[in-house]
C-alpha cells in the first residue's frame, strides 16, 4: 500500500491550563491518501479546526504521531516546522490573511522567496493568472473584493506546489455565488495538481464535493467516511461516481 499523505495515531491535545484546560483532541487516528480530498465536519467546538491546525504544524500534539508527507512533525523545532510548511503545506484561511501593505503579486511571491524558489515574481504572476487575476497583480488587498482576496490566498497556497493543501472554512466569508466560484477553483486546481486537500467546513454541500467526509464530535472521529477512495484519473472518477449514483 502506498504511504499515506497524512497519518495520525493516538493524537491528544489539551489547550489551556488548570481549571480552564480543555481536552480538545482525544486519541485521534486518521489516514488520508495522497491526492485525496477530505472534508472535516462537525459542530462548533468539536475540535475540527484544532485538528486542522495540528495537521498544519501550527499546533503541537501533546502525544501521538503526526506524520505529514512521510515525515513526523513531533521532533521538529519551530524553525524546522516553519521550513517544512513552506515546502510541503499550503494553507487557505477563512479570513484570507493577506499582508495589507503588499500587492497581490507580492503576497504570492513572499512564500516563494522564503523557500528559495527561482524567479518568484514570475511564478507568482503565473499562479495569479491561473485563478483569474492577471489584471489585478498590482492591487492591494483593500482594493480587492472578498472573492478576489480569497483567490489571491489560494494562489499563494498553491504557488509552492504543496503536498498538502489545507483550507479552513475557505468560503465562510463569501456570499453563496462567490463562494461557489472559489470552491470550483479550489477543487479544479486540487484535481489538476493531484494535491491532497483537507478542508474544514460547516457547508454540507462543500463537504459533499470531497472524496470523503470525516465527522468529528467532542474531540474524536465518529465517522471517518470509510476507507480512502482510490485516486483515479478525472474522467474515470466521473464515470465511477455516476455509477455509484445510479438507481439499482
Amino acid at each position: 500500500m502506498a504511504e499515506p499523505a497524512i497519518r495520525l495515531r493516538n493524537v491528544h491535545l489539551t489547550l489551556g491550563q488548570g481549571r480552564s484546560s480543555v481536552h480538545v483532541l482525544k486519541g485521534v487516528d486518521l489516514n488520508i491518501a495522497r491526492g485525496e480530498s477530505v472534508g472535516i465536519v462537525g459542530p462548533s467546538g468539536s475540535g475540527k479546526s484544532t485538528l486542522l491546525m495540528v495537521l498544519a504544524g501550527l499546533e503541537r500534539a501533546d502525544e501521538g504521531l503526526v506524520e505529514i508527507a512521510g515525515q513526523s512533525l513531533g521532533g521538529m523545532t519551530e524553525d524546522q516546522l516553519a521550513s517544512f510548511r513552506g515546502r510541503h503545506i499550503g494553507i487557505v484561511f477563512q479570513s484570507f490573511h493577506l499582508i495589507p501593505n503588499m500587492t497581490a503579486i507580492e503576497n504570492v511571491a513572499v512564500p516563494l522567496e522564503l523557500a528559495g524558489v527561482p524567479d518568484p515574481f514570475e511564478r507568482a504572476a503565473r499562479e495569479l493568472g491561473l485563478v483569474g487575476l492577471s489584471e489585478r497583480l498590482e492591487h492591494y488587498p483593500g482594493e480587492l473584493s472578498g472573492g478576489e482576496q480569497q483567490r489571491v490566498a489560494l494562489a499563494r497556497a498553491l504557488a509552492i506546489e504543496p503536498d498538502i493543501l489545507i483550507a479552513d472554512e475557505p468560503t465562510g466569508n463569501l456570499d453563496s455565488e462567490i463562494g461557489r466560484q472559489v470552491a470550483d477553483l479550489l477543487f479544479s486546481e486540487q484535481t489538476r495538481r493531484r494535491t491532497t486537500l483537507v478542508l474544514v467546513t460547516h457547508d454540507a454541500q462543500l463537504a459533499a464535493r470531497c472524496d470523503r467526509e470525516i465527522k468529528v464530535r467532542t474531540g474524536e472521529i465518529h465517522d471517518d467516511g470509510g476507507a480512502p477512495r482510490a485516486v483515479l484519473p478525472q474522467h474515470v472518477d466521473r464515470h465511477v461516481r455516476a455509477l455509484e449514483a445510479a438507481p439499482e
